[in-house]
């Protein structure tokens, strides 16, 4: 198949609407060419539309509840009434609206030079065609994102099951909800719906919840969410589904004896697959991995010459900001030659539960697998003053180090904000920054940043023997 034709009316085709098909294009104006996004839906991709903006309004609005009936102050008192989950959900599309619009339509009428055609992308006939007709283009990025997954679950195609994106759209609270997955997207969405009243247990069949990130943290998270009344199940495999008088039956097994869960709703969250059906690309020569994923180099050129892929499309991780920097670097590879080397060596992670969790870099047996001395901090939040004036020390902050070079190799944080406290530990890694310049360096009073100092400080001292603010 041919990637280009011997007219060029554009210089780079991208398929898909999204954060990596936007970076792609704006990167491809700034060089001076003429690119072309092809949409078959709305502009945004996920995370404006289904994912980020959505979920994080609603968890939001899930804590101001919450911490309403819920907070460790005397004298302060709040009365509060059920949730109108369909106001809160309207203003969350209000917010979608407004970020779709300003994120990206907007976006185009800035740059004059990209063209927006909707319509159905597919290689056909040796070339890119558009609701059935042909486009031309000196190169092509491939940016069309991922979907919901579907396990094989015996009887799961007989119920109708919610992907998050559908769970994020009701307007009715549900009295009860099984969320099978303990991952990001699983956790997020059972405590939101928790915390507003709904009974939710999660079904996870691996050891830990969250099970991306240090065991600790799973484990100290799932104990959180217990407390908040959710029943987290862990090594719980699912072995069917079917129809139930109150809405769904999932029968689980731990060990031998199988046991039947009961909610109105179940809700599916075990992960992502790359949205590679539909393309005809079975009619090229690009190579697709196990999972569907387009397969590329370390360019993020794929198995065709010319052709390019970028985002959620080519697998983990599976993250906004890294389709963006993906996209940006897949056009000016396929522009200016391949220049560029696609590196996703330090890439945090973040999953807004409340305590929140956020780590990057390798854990303690990671690190050991590799063969280093290993140096491991862990400071519990109960020694962070902002913690302590704030009567809320749920959590910790885990470091690990090179015992060799005493640079630090990975951060895992179970905090409120935890969030905002990785980024630090994210610079450290990438810039080789060591544990005791960190734990050297000024750090402002009463912040949960400070944390991060007193974690650095841990590897040498017992920082409970430390006055305020001790160096």
């Amino acid at each position: 198949m041919d990637c280009c034709t011997s007219t060029k009316p554009f210089d780079l085709a991208i398929i898909g609407g999204g954060s990596a098909a936007f970076a792609a294009a704006i990167r491809a104006a700034d060089l001076g060419a003429r690119p072309v996004i092809i949409e078959r839906g709305t502009l945004g991709g996920t995370c404006v539309n289904v994912g980020c903006v959505p979920s994080k309004a609603l968890l939001r609005a899930a804590e101001a509840f919450h911490r309403a009936g819920h907070h460790p102050f005397r004298g302060i008192h709040a009365t509060v009434s059920p949730p109108d989950l369909a106001s809160v959900v309207a203003q969350k599309d209000e917010l979608v609206e407004e970020l779709r619009r300003e994120k990206y339509q907007n976006v185009l009428e800035a740059y004059p030079q990209i063209t927006l055609l909707k319509g159905e992308a597919a290689f056909e006939r040796n070339a890119l065609h558009v609701n059935g007709a042909p486009v031309s283009a000196a190169k092509l990025i491939l940016a069309t994102g991922a979907r919901p997954w579907f396990p094989p679950i015996s009887g799961l195609d007989s119920v109708t099951a919610l992907t998050s994106t559908e769970a994020l759209a009701l307007r009715e609270l549900p009295a009860s909800m099984i969320v099978l997955g303990g991952g990001a997207v699983g956790v997020e969405l059972a405590q939101l719906f928790a915390r507003l009243g709904t009974k939710v247990t999660i079904v996870e069949a691996l050891p830990h919840i969250v099970p991306a990130e240090d065991p600790e943290v799973g484990d100290a998270l799932a104990s959180y969410l217990r407390a908040e009344g959710i029943d987290v199940r862990v090594v719980t495999r699912v072995v069917g589904v079917a129809p139930d008088a109150e809405g769904v039956r999932v029968d689980v097994q731990v060990a031998d004896p199988t046991e039947s869960l009961t909610a109105r709703h179940l809700l599916v969250a075990t992960g992502r697959r790359p949205n590679t059906g539909g393309l005809g690309l079975e009619r090229t020569d690009i190579a697709l991995g196990r999972r569907g994923e387009i397969l590329v180099n370390e360019h993020l050129e794929t198995t065709h010459p010319g052709i390019y892929a970028a985002g959620d499309v080519i697998g983990d991780p599976m993250f906004v900001y890294v389709a963006a920097y993906a996209g940006s670097l897949a056009a000016e590879n396929a522009l200016a030659g391949n220049t560029r080397k696609y590196d996703v060596s330090v890439v945090p992670r973040v999953t807004f539960t409340d305590p929140a969790v956020a780590s990057v870099g390798l854990d303690e047996h990671e690190a050991r697998a590799r063969g280093m001395r290993v140096l491991v901090s862990k400071l519990p939040l109960s020694h962070v003053p902002r913690s302590i004036a704030a009567r809320d020390t749920r959590g910790f902050i885990k470091l690990v180090a090179d015992e060799a070079t005493n640079l630090l190799v990975g951060a895992h944080v179970l905090a409120p904000e935890a969030g905002e406290i990785i980024q630090q530990a994210v610079m450290a890694i990438r810039f080789g920054i060591r544990v005791d310049e960190i734990a050297a360096t000024m750090h402002p009073y009463l912040t949960l940043a400070e944390g991060f100092k007193l974690a650095a400080q841990t590897f040498k001292k017992d920082v409970a023997k430390l006055s305020c603010c001790a160096a």
